[in-house]
């Protein structure tokens, strides 16, 4: 049966657009939070003597924290209350921050960060969920597509501020002044209207009649355990996830070490790679829906091809070339390598039980950071200790080719697992 995620009170297109602007602007300060630190690493270094191991740790702390949270954050997202959570973990990852800028140690900043991953932990399953249910479902991928452009921006910012403040005023002034602006807009969130929680129930046929039960905690656990479409999908998301964030926190000590710049403008110049993902995010969303009227796996296909790009891309660009060349091969990259998180994020929920979006994104971010950004932080750092950060850069296509064979190998099942959706109308509050 096919998933029907229409409110039973659809609300105004000018609502919906206010409550996508809080989300888009909550996701925003969301990385420049997480980010801010990777333009801080030469700073840090000066300070208290620590090693690329330990700056990637700074990095892998938030999203270990994340993983280890996300899914028991998703269940009280999904059967809660969905700005409640919001709202409370934009405080709580705020004030993380702010307390970042009063460490006097590395393990003092290195629990600090910890507790923004906390905060930080269910706001991806909590948001993807109000969008999945408030926009109509043709629209999914493309309007989570502008939502994940955020990711960039606020990335590209974080360490855009983040290195001029920190070279004009110090680094706790840095991680003192990106922590405001997100407690203003989690207090605005509080004021949202939300959609009802959906219930836990599945239709089963007895004899002649379709009946609706109560699902038991193995039906929901078969939600994700056989479902070959959100498996594949997962393992894939979580490849590209170890390139992008890997690019995010080593472009700009890359630029810093080899081309000479200041930090400020290497951190400007690694941003400005990666916010051009602010264009691969929505248009991805956008050629993932339109060629789903022709094709209807195109939802796993459209991340494969966009993998495919990125790896030769980034192949080209840390294998052959130096220089201006270089960083114009990577300025493309930064337009496919993102390109995959809208149709990726929609088949999460496109393929799962209404009442259980939030939870399937957990699932997703689990996996994701992991396999994923935790990992790919620490693993290049590890690299650069041993072989110099250019040599480790060289790994990345290889992680971005395996995302594409991964999504390649989902398609096939994503129309099976979609047909056996359960039908399900939420209702605004």
């Amino acid at each position: 049966m096919k998933n029907s995620s229409a409110l039973e009170t659809m609300p105004s297109q000018t609502y919906r657009w206010y409550l996508f602007s809080l989300l888009f602007l909550l996701y925003l300060f969301d990385y420049m939070d997480r980010m801010v630190i990777v333009s801080l690493f030469p700073y840090l270094k000066a300070d208290w003597g620590i090693t690329d191991t330990q700056c990637g740790l700074l990095v892998s702390a938030v999203y270990w924290s994340i993983l280890v949270f996300s899914f028991p954050v998703s269940i009280l997202v999904d059967r809660w209350s969905r700005k409640k959570s919001i709202g409370l973990m934009a405080v709580l990852w705020s004030l993380a921050t702010l307390a970042c800028a009063f460490t006097r140690n590395f393990s003092h900043l290195f629990i600090a960060r910890t507790a923004i991953g906390i905060g930080e932990a269910g706001y991806a399953p909590g948001g993807t969920a109000m969008i999945a249910t408030v926009f109509p479902k043709a629209q999914r991928a493309r309007v989570l597509g502008l939502w994940n452009a955020s990711i960039p921006l606020g990335s590209a910012l974080g360490i855009s501020i983040g290195g001029l403040v920190a070279e004009h005023l110090g680094w706790r002034y840095a991680l003192g002044i990106v922590a405001l602006p997100g407690m203003i807009i989690a207090l605005l969130f509080f004021t949202v209207k939300d959609y009802q929680t959906i219930a836990l129930v599945q239709t089963v046929v007895r004899g002649d009649e379709k009946i609706l039960v109560k699902m038991r905690l193995a039906d929901m656990i078969r939600q994700f355990t056989r479902n070959r479409t959100l498996l594949f999908t997962n393992l894939g998301f979580a490849a590209n996830v170890l390139v992008t964030t890997s690019l995010l926190t080593w472009l700009p000590t890359y630029y810093y070490r080899f081309e000479g710049l200041s930090m400020s403008k290497a951190g400007f110049k690694g941003g400005t790679v990666m916010l051009l993902a602010i264009v691969g995010a929505p248009l991805g969303g956008y050629l993932a829906d339109r060629w789903m009227k022709r094709r209807s796996n195109a939802r796993m296909v459209f991340p494969a091809v966009s993998s495919a790009v990125t790896a030769l891309l980034l192949f080209i660009a840390f294998g052959f070339f130096r220089g201006q060349v270089q960083y114009l091969i990577l300025l493309l990259a930064g337009v496919f390598a993102v390109a995959f998180v809208p149709a990726a994020v929609a088949v999460t929920q496109d393929v799962v039980h209404p009442g259980l979006r939030a939870v399937s994104l957990s699932v997703n971010v689990v996996v994701q950071h992991l396999l994923g950004s935790a990992v790919g932080p620490l693993f290049i750092g590890a690299l650069s200790d041993r072989f110099g950060l250019e040599r480790a850069m060289t790994w990345l296509p290889v992680f971005a080719l395996l995302g594409c064979l991964l999504f390649w190998a989902g398609s096939g099942f994503y129309d099976k697992d979609l047909a056996a959706v359960e039908q399900a109308a939420a209702a605004s509050e």
